[in-house]
C-alpha cells in the first residue's frame, strides 16, 4: 500500500525554487531515506508532507489524505521527530510522556513506551538532567506515542556519539519491524546505509536517484578497486572485473597477495557524485 504519494511537487521561496517537480511514492512499512547537501530541498519536502508548510504546485496524498487539508484525526495518524523539539525542562521522562499521551484517542501505555525507548531508569528524571542522545529517546517517545502509522524524523542523530547512534538505530529498527512506515532525512550516508529500504537524493529541488542503498548508482556493477602492497609500496587497480584481477595477482605472487584488498564503490561515493557541485542554493 502506498502511503506517501508525491507527484509535481514544487515550492518558491520569492524568487528562489526550492521544490522544482518532486515525485515520491513511499510503501507502507519501508525506510525511507531522504539525502542531499544544505539547501537542496529535502526539509521542505517533508514538511510539506507533514502539513506544516504549503506548496505551490503539485499532488500530495499521505495516509490517503491532502496534508493542506489534514484534520486532528489524520495527525494522530502520524508522529514527528524534528530536528530541534522544545520541550518542558522541569517535568519529569515520565511526567512528559503521559501528557502527551491525552493529545491521542487511543495512545499506547506510557511505562511501556518509555521502557521501548531504553528510558526506563530515567523515568523520573527531570528532562533538564538528560543527556543528548536520551533527550532524542524521549522525542521518539514523544512521537510514537500515539502509535503513528508513519513517523517522520529529521536528522534524529546529529551530535550524538557513536555509542548513542548505534543504540537510536536499533531503536527505528525496531519500530520498522513492527510495521512503522519511517521517512528519515539524514546527512549521515551510514545511517541511511544501515537502516533504509530505499534513498532517495535530492539536488537542486529535483529528486536526482532512487533506490536501494545497496545498488543506487550502480554500487553493486561499479568497478571495483584492487590494491595490495609491492616492493614496499601500495598500489591498485580500478577494474570491472576483479576476480579476474586478483587471479592474475595471485599467479604473479604465487600464492597469498600482500595485504590484498578488494572494494566496490561506496554509498558516500556514489552520493558525492550525483550531488556534484549542486544542491547549495537556500532552502529558505
Amino acid at each position: 500500500m502506498t502511503v506517501v504519494r508525491v507527484r509535481g511537487l514544487v515550492k518558491s521561496y520569492g524568487a528562489v525554487r526550492a521544490v522544482r517537480g518532486i515525485d515520491l511514492d513511499i510503501v507502507a512499512g519501508e525506510v525511507f531515506a531522504v539525502l542531499g547537501p544544505n539547501g537542496a530541498g529535502k526539509s521542505t519536502t517533508v514538511e510539506i508532507l507533514e502539513g506544516y508548510r504549503r506548496r505551490d504546485a503539485g499532488e500530495v496524498s499521505v495516509l490517503g489524505v491532502d496534508p493542506e487539508r489534514a484534520t486532528r484525526a489524520w495527525r494522530a495518524r502520524i508522529g514527528i521527530v524534528p530536528q530541534n523539539a522544545n520541550d518542558v525542562y522541569e517535568l519529569t521522562v515520565r511526567e512528559t510522556v503521559r501528557h502527551h499521551a491525552r493529545f491521542y484517542p487511543a495512545p499506547a501505555d506510557p511505562d511501556e513506551v518509555i521502557e521501548r525507548v531504553g528510558l526506563a531508569e530515567k523515568a523520573g528524571a527531570r528532562v533538564g538532567k538528560l543527556s543528548g542522545g536520551q533527550r532524542r529517546r524521549l522525542d521518539v517517545a514523544l512521537a510514537v506515542i500515539g502509535r503513528p502509522e508513519l513517523l517522520f524524523l529529521d536528522e534524529p542523530t546529529t551530535g550524538f556519539d557513536p555509542e548513542a547512534r548505534r543504540r537510536l538505530w536499533e531503536l527505528l529498527a525496531g519500530l520498522a519491524h513492527r510495521g512503522t512506515t519511517i521517512v528519515l532525512t539524514t546527512h549521515y550516508l551510514d545511517e541511511a546505509e544501515t537502516l533504509a529500504d530505499r534513498v532517495a537524493v535530492v539536488v537542486r529541488g529535483r529528486v536526482t536517484a532512487l533506490g536501494d542503498p545497496r545498488t543506487l548508482g550502480g554500487r553493486a556493477t561499479g568497478e571495483a578497486t584492487v590494491a595490495w602492497t609491492e616492493d614496499g609500496e601500495r598500489r591498485s587497480v580500478r577494474t570491472s572485473t576483479p576476480s579476474a584481477a586478483v587471479a592474475e595477482l595471485t599467479r604473479r605472487f604465487d600464492g597469498e597477495v600482500p595485504e590484498l584488498t578488494v572494494t566496490r564503490p561506496t554509498l558516500e561515493d556514489v552520493y558525492l557524485d550525483l550531488i556534484g557541485t549542486g544542491g547549495e542554493e537556500a532552502e529558505r
